[in-house]
């Protein structure tokens, strides 16, 4: 009996032995692969000087969200801007402040075909300097108190072509032509104004509202000069240029067109 018992449990053993040989364990799943990551990209954009704060904002949101893109800005009149272009200067995305320097550019066949979109408007408004006491107007610039008025060059400078067109509707543009003094940028015209060095300057209503020690004493007259528009492109010999859309469509969306807002932007209906 006892032979017996344990013959049987030594079959036992041998059939587990050959249970747990024969059915190996469950294999551990390898771990998922981690998503590749999108290749660094550096993109170049130059832009009206008026967009400085709002641009930077934007840009500081965006890299946020796609931290392998690397934006590099050039802030200028759009005219400087048009011309570095056309000298090769290598630049992904153009912002101008005025149609004029995006057609040149369309027309010599410098931007990539489809891309062309206007993105902005703006509003031209007269700033004084802090301290200054003139009446609301701009029938205040003929005033003996205001002895340098500060506007974009209008050759190369949106804002100062938009200052000309409105000072030349009002009848005023001839008579002030000695009190004038001319800029590079409208922001220049806004930090001459700011530090006295001009008495009143013509400028964009989201520049105004980036200074605190200025005036607003008028906007524009509605239909003294052309309508205000940023058109915006990717240029054609972009090395990125798919990099270049897609920000650009950033620009174009409802989050882009909030923070616009902010500073006095408005969005035109295209």
């Amino acid at each position: 009996m006892h032979k017996k018992n344990l013959f049987l449990w030594f079959v036992f053993i041998i059939f587990s032995l050959l249970t747990l040989t024969g059915c190996p364990g469950r294999e551990t799943a390898p771990p998922p692969s981690p998503a590749p990551q999108p290749a660094p990209v550096s993109l170049t954009v130059s832009a009206a000087a008026s967009l400085t704060d709002a641009l930077n904002k934007l840009i500081a949101i965006y890299q946020e969200k796609n931290p392998h893109v690397n934006i590099t800005t050039n802030y200028a009149g759009s005219g400087a801007l048009q011309r570095q272009i056309e000298e090769g200067a290598p630049v992904d995305l153009f912002i101008s402040a005025a149609p004029r320097h995006m057609d040149a550019l369309e027309e010599g066949n410098l931007l990539l075909a489809g891309t062309r979109v206007d993105i902005l408007g703006n509003t031209m408004v007269l700033i004084a300097r802090e301290g200054l006491e003139l009446a609301e107007g701009f029938v205040s610039l003929e005033e003996d108190t205001v002895r340098k008025i500060a506007l974009g060059e209008p050759e190369s400078v949106p804002a100062g072509r938009y200052g000309k067109e409105t000072l030349t509707y009002l009848g005023l543009w001839d008579k002030l032509k000695p009190k004038f003094v001319f800029a590079k940028d409208v922001r220049q015209v806004l930090t001459w104004v700011e530090g006295g060095d001009a008495d009143v300057g013509l400028v964009y209503l989201t520049d105004a509202k980036t200074a605190t020690n200025i005036a607003i004493l008028a906007a524009a007259p509605q239909g003294s000069h052309k309508p205000i528009l940023y058109p915006a492109a990717v240029i054609k010999n972009s090395q990125v240029p798919e990099a270049a859309q897609t920000f650009l469509t950033f620009l174009s969306g409802a989050e882009a067109n909030a923070v616009f807002a902010q500073y006095g932007f408005t969005v035109p209906a295209n």
